[in-house]
């Protein structure tokens, strides 16, 4: 990026933790995963780990990819009442 910064937007998925809190991972960079105790948190953790794994990624001549938005659906299944 020679000394200029730039803005990316990349899609974050929250989900509850066993133990409490929300682990945090990126469907476009496979290597980003965090966690928080509070979305907020897992949030700030996100942007911290997001921007760590562009920089090495730019520092290694790698490819800075774009968002790889998930689509999230839910589906209804009938299951038998116990």
């Amino acid at each position: 990026m020679d000394g200029m910064t730039a803005s990316r937007s990349y899609a974050v998925v929250l989900e509850p933790a066993s133990a409490g809190g929300f682990v945090v991972s990126v469907p476009a960079l496979p290597e980003v995963g965090t966690q928080g105790e509070t979305v907020e948190e897992a949030l700030d953790m996100a942007r911290v780990a997001i921007a760590l794994a562009l920089s090495i990624r730019h520092e290694e001549g790698q490819e800075i990819p774009p968002d790889d938005a998930p689509v999230l659906e839910r589906v209804q299944v009938q299951i038998e009442a116990a």
